[in-house]
């Protein structure tokens, strides 16, 4: 049976640590919770991974290794440098032409703590204000009744303020105006202005690609025992999945969207799971070791149905994205571009699950932008365990 073989396939990938479908074998990857310590620094990255960054970030493949290896000390040292930091605490960021972590604080920070910082191998800056109180208030923005006009909004650590996004052509509008003096009354507000507006990456049932219901397609995110993760639009608990070749996969456990934009799905009917990010053909197949959080500025890449494996940079963290649909609330946006159909895929850095695509703006053609939900919050949501190698 075909699909079975294309399962036994992907089995064989995973056991032998290797990726090896064929650019036409769609079956899951997906995902789980795992701790930072459990990132494994010494593994090797495959030589897709480093071709597509070098495609899409333009490093060489000597530059992409660096950068991957550096990010996953900035990754391990984040959690500590918070503590550290304490009440001075003001976000923190990966820097990828110094390759350091670097931590904000603000100048009541005491000289204790900044030689801490510089000693773990962080860069500290000084800032006026901490997280917490930009986190108020990005949640007083989470209240207003925003319009279409405004796309999104969020924390950027490096700018030391609430950023909003405003789509460019709209920015005159009157209610676009109006939420942008609520959204500087309520503190530190930058507004920035994007070519579009955000919208989910769903699209209709064409042959061939991961899975349906009805007559929606959407890409697997990441696999968990007993299932997948995937994006909350691409259905609703109860509704029934079905896979590439249109056999039965399972059905929708769980389903948030708006406010959350995740789900799961049971797997069972001769389908099982494998922790592997399928590479299409243009990369080779990445298993996945767990879901340690890479940091602002950090690479990414993602894996869709569509568009297949792009790659590109963590932008901002804990973003509420405005679609038609209603707001979705603690997003990670990021510069890789997706395309109708990209819906639920996976986000990976390294071998780290990230998150599943939820929306965006732009294409592959022209660019774009593109928001995840992360994975972490998603396998708590539900107490799922991610399935890692």
């Amino acid at each position: 049976m075909r699909r079975r073989t294309r399962l036994t396939q992907a089995a064989m990938a995973a056991a032998l640590l290797i990726g090896g479908w064929a650019a036409a074998g769609t079956l899951p990857a997906s995902a789980q919770e795992t701790p930072a310590s459990a990132a494994d620094a010494s593994a090797p990255a495959s030589p897709g991974l480093l071709d597509a960054m070098r495609r899409d970030l333009g490093l060489t493949r000597a530059e992409a290794e660096e950068r991957l290896a550096a990010e996953r000390r900035a990754t391990a040292l984040a959690p500590q440098a918070r503590k550290t930091a304490g009440s001075a605490y003001g976000g923190a960021w990966f820097d990828a032409r110094s390759g350091r972590l670097t931590v904000a604080v603000t100048p009541d920070a005491d000289a204790t703590t900044v030689r801490s910082l510089r000693e773990s191998g962080a860069t500290v800056r000084t800032v006026e204000h901490t997280e917490r109180l930009l986190d108020t208030v990005k949640s007083r923005l989470d209240r207003l009744d925003a319009p279409a006009g405004v796309a999104s909004w969020s924390v950027d650590p490096a700018a030391n303020t609430v950023v909003v996004n405003v789509v460019e052509d709209r920015r005159a509008d009157n209610d676009v105006r109006a939420f942008v003096r609520k959204a500087r009354a309520a503190g530190p507000v930058t507004v920035r202005t994007v070519a579009d507006a955000p919208s989910t990456f769903a699209a209709g049932t064409v042959g061939g690609d991961p899975y349906y219901t009805g007559n929606v397609r959407c890409s697997i995110g990441f696999s968990v025992h007993g299932g997948f993760v995937t994006a909350g639009h691409c259905g609703g608990a109860g509704q029934q999945v079905r896979g590439w070749d249109g056999s039965y996969i399972g059905n929708f456990q769980g389903s948030s969207f708006p406010d959350n934009d995740y789900a799961w799905v049971n797997v069972g009917s001769g389908w099982w799971t494998v922790p592997v990010v399928l590479g299409w053909g243009t990369v080779s197949d990445q298993l996945v070791r767990g879901s340690a959080e890479a940091p602002v500025g950090a690479s990414i890449c993602r894996s869709g149905s569509t568009t297949h494996w792009h790659c590109g940079r963590v932008l901002a963290k804990n973003e509420t994205v405005n679609y038609a649909q209603g707001s979705v609330h603690q997003m990670t946006k990021t510069s890789v571009c997706a395309e109708g159909g990209d819906s639920g895929g996976s986000f990976i850095s390294g071998d780290q699950a990230q998150g599943v695509t939820s929306g965006g703006w732009g294409n592959c053609s022209s660019g774009g932008e593109t928001w995840f939900q992360p994975v972490n919050e998603i396998l708590n949501r539900y107490g799922l365990t991610l399935h890692t190698a």
